[in-house]
């Protein structure tokens, strides 16, 4: 191997300290993904993240790793609040991309006939690709509340109810956003684009539940075998962005002045402390409000979708939220009795029944971990676990995870390709733009079974069911 990784077990790899580096590496991984690993950037990137002061056990890598920007995706990264730093690359553009599953109570067989309406439907309500806009046009007043209030601004519009907030992290809202330090630039980005999937590996599939490997926990959560559900993974769109790109500019002309090592152009980060951090935090946070009210209207236009197509199909049922997870963010955080800043760039929050941040049936089961796959092979419904408060800061993995770059599955894949697997595996692709289906064709991402391994076996999350898609919108 090119880097000197110590095996801790078949699902556990520890790099040690070595040159700059203030903690160790640990990749939750198999020898297989590691070998792929060490063909792009991203232990080079971990190893960078593992340099910066503050930083607190290890820098944790998750089976979906891959090269991104400034931190690896798949990172997890938690630095002591008093002396750590935070980053904005490590946060990343798409701040709050986020995952929510979507329960019907609708048998799949009930549902057959109409999935091509229903797509149909869906692709007109909700756009996406490059670019996409939304139906209407907030005003700046409207987006100083959205920013600064998330999915309870948007409940109280009428895009769903109080039930829907209390199936959320963080219930939709992170209190320390502040609208006014999000610029102008980023505003205005943001007025058009709220219920919009956007492109990448955002998507909107129906699925069907395959599998259940917890009953008594799939049945608290509303989900059973061969019953309808919808998976939404979007975020922050052109406001993410440009809040990233404004405060990255901003952290590189400080780090001098703070002497704070620069690895990488793009690893730009400050002391947690500092008027700059503060400024971003709170920008950051309203962006993952933003996200919050993007993914919550893009459920009222599904509820707006189901009722049209189907309304004799939801006599006596409901399309409500089982839960909504956070990718590409930073938050405080109590871990082994300290306060640390948790950065999960593409890693998901996966915390155990009991938590003093869970209510209700996720309390007592645990919170939802989402874990989509490739828009063929399908995703996973899991459960935090203590053990990944012990091991992993109460994180897991964020999805398959790419295998190839977006260039290089361009290159291997032409839309023809994608299209002829899909319907061969009898699954309705809606794409907005044939590239970006070529970028996103499912052999371009590890297998979702090959992620889940280490999970599960080194503890960090429990299986709770599989899901299999019959529809895939695609930007």
């Amino acid at each position: 191997m090119k880097y000197p990784f110590e095996k801790k077990s078949d699902w556990v790899f520890e790099l040690p300290r070595r040159g700059p580096m203030q903690v160790p590496l640990r990749l939750y991984t198999t020898e297989g993904m590691l070998k792929q690993l060490e063909e792009d950037q991203s232990i080079d990137q971990l190893m960078n993240v593992a340099s910066l002061p503050g930083l607190y056990r290890y820098a944790l890598g998750m089976p979906d790793m891959h090269q991104g920007f400034g931190f690896p995706i798949g990172a997890v990264a938690a630095f002591d609040t008093d002396s750590g730093l935070i980053s904005p690359g490590g946060v990343g553009f798409d701040i709050n991309c986020g995952v929510r599953l979507l329960r019907t109570g609708i048998p799949r067989k009930a549902l057959e006939d109409r999935l091509d309406e229903l797509g149909k439907v869906l692709f007109s309500l909700i756009p996406s690709g490059v670019g996409s806009t939304g139906h209407r046009s907030f005003t700046k007043a409207e987006m100083k509340k959205i920013l600064n209030e998330g999915a309870a601004w948007t409940i109280r519009e009428g895009y769903g109810t109080e039930a829907d907030r209390a199936a959320m992290e963080s219930h939709g809202r992170l209190d320390k956003a502040e609208a006014d330090l999000v610029s102008e630039k980023a505003v205005e980005r943001g007025r058009d684009e709220l219920g919009t999937l956007g492109a990448g590996n955002h998507f909107l599939e129906i699925d069907y539940i395959e599998t259940v490997y917890d009953q008594d926990c799939a049945k608290a959560f509303g989900l059973a075998e061969n019953e309808i559900v919808v998976w939404i993974h979007t975020g922050s769109r052109g406001l993410g962005h440009q809040v990233a790109t404004d405060y990255i500019n901003l952290f590189k002309n400080k780090m001098d002045q703070y002497r704070i090592p620069l690895y990488n152009h793009e690893l730009a980060a400050l002391p947690y402390w500092t008027d700059e951090s503060r400024r971003y935090f709170a920008a950051m946070a309203a962006a993952a409000n933003y996200a919050w009210t993007n993914r919550q209207i893009i459920t009222h236009q599904v509820r707006t979708a189901f009722e049209k197509v189907c309304p004799d199909l939801l006599a006596g049922r409901s399309v409500s939220l089982v839960y909504d997870v956070t990718h590409n963010i930073a938050k405080e955080e109590i871990h082994e009795g300290k306060r640390l800043l948790v950065h999960r760039k593409g890693g998901t929050r996966a915390f155990p029944p009991g938590h003093p941040e869970l209510e209700g049936i996720y309390a007592r089961y645990g919170q939802p971990v989402l874990l989509p796959g490739d828009m063929r092979r399908g995703s996973y419904i899991l459960v935090g676990t203590e053990t990944s408060m012990e091991e992993t800061f109460g994180s897991t993995a964020h999805g398959a995870g790419r295998r190839l770059s977006r260039n290089e599955a361009v290159r291997r894949y032409e839309f023809e390709d994608v299209w002829h697997e899909m319907e061969k595996h009898r699954i309705k692709l809606f794409a907005a733009d044939k590239k970006v289906a070529r970028e996103e064709a499912p052999g371009a991402y590890k297998d979702v079974e090959e992620v889940l391994g280490p999970i599960v076996h080194a503890g960090i999350a429990r299986p709770v069911a599989r899901s299999r898609p019959l529809v895939v919108i695609k930007g």
